[in-house]
Formats: C-alpha cells, sequence, structure tokens
C-alpha cells in the first residue's frame, strides 16, 4: 500500500460552463494505492477551489469542491484487463510508462458530477431583470417596466392623443 498526500497545479481547466477548478490551482490529493489480485485499487479524496459565476445573476462566485475517489487500475493481462472494454476500467501503464497510473480522467469524470450544474451565488438569488438586465438584487425595491399588451397598444395610443385635444 502507498499512501499519497501532495498538492498539485491542475493540468487543465476542469468542470463545467459555468463552474470549474481553474488550470494551475492547487489540486490537494489525499489517495490510497492499494494492489489487489486484478490490479491496483486507488482510493481517497481530492479537493479543490472553484471559480465561476452565478446562473442567474452572473455575479463571480468561488467555492471548493471535494470528490471521494474509488477506482481499479487493471494490470496488463489480468483477466479484468482481458474482459472489460479500453474505457471501462482504466489500465495499470496506459500512458507509456510501465508501473503509473493516470488519474487524470476520473477526476475529471468525478468533478463534473460533484459540481452543481447550476451555480448560485446564493439560493434566493433573484437573477437579471429580463427588461434592463440589472440585478434585482441591486434594484431598487418594486423594480419594474411599464409594458403595454401589443393587442391594446392602438387604443392606449388613441387615449393618449384624444386626452391632448
Amino acid at each position: 500500500m502507498i499512501a499519497v498526500h501532495e498538492t498539485v497545479s491542475s493540468p487543465l481547466r476542469i468542470g463545467l460552463d459555468l463552474i470549474a477548478i481553474a488550470e494551475g490551482a492547487p489540486l490537494e490529493l489525499d489517495l490510497r494505492l492499494e494492489s489487489v489480485s486484478e490490479g491496483v485499487l486507488v482510493t481517497g479524496r481530492v479537493s479543490a477551489p472553484t471559480a465561476g459565476d452565478c446562473a442567474r445573476c452572473l455575479t463571480p462566485i468561488t467555492g471548493d469542491v471535494e470528490i471521494g475517489l474509488t477506482e481499479l487500475f487493471a494490470y496488463p493481462d489480468s483477466t479484468t484487463d482481458e474482459t472489460t472494454e479500453a474505457d471501462e476500467v482504466g489500465r495499470v501503464g496506459a500512458s507509456g510508462r510501465p508501473d503509473t497510473v493516470d488519474l487524470e480522467q476520473p477526476i475529471i469524470d468525478a468533478v463534473g458530477l460533484a459540481l452543481p450544474f447550476v451555480p448560485l451565488c446564493n439560493p434566493d438569488c433573484e437573477g437579471l431583470c429580463p427588461e434592463c438586465g440589472v440585478a434585482l438584487a441591486e434594484a431598487e425595491p418594486g423594480h419594474h417596466h411599464e409594458k403595454v399588451d401589443p393587442r391594446w397598444a392602438k387604443l392606449a395610443n388613441m387615449f393618449d392623443e384624444g386626452s391632448s385635444e
């Protein structure tokens, strides 16, 4: 068994359109690698800071994500290696270097599932005004815009013209 406790830089942006781990952000790895009969079992936690935008008001937001990781990497010529598709399970030495495992794709997949699809600055975020685009949290109370129903617009103009005579 090997225990890995280290911080590495994120090799690329990991996440969704509105929120992600930035490229170069610190990824804290707290992992345990164990040799099992069919390969190497990697278990542990990965955590990192996130940055993005609120889905409703587009305010910049920051946070943290922590994922649990459990992945099996099959030994070459093991039963698992021979009976599974190439994309179903990782392989020991798949990166071209023997006795290594590539954790990049499992971490990307787990982070994508852990991040909120609709990140919010707070649960009660009101978003933006659909008419003028101002953030409703910063707008004056009762913020609204007069809208005339297009079916009655001609009549509204007639009354405006008639009252000026």
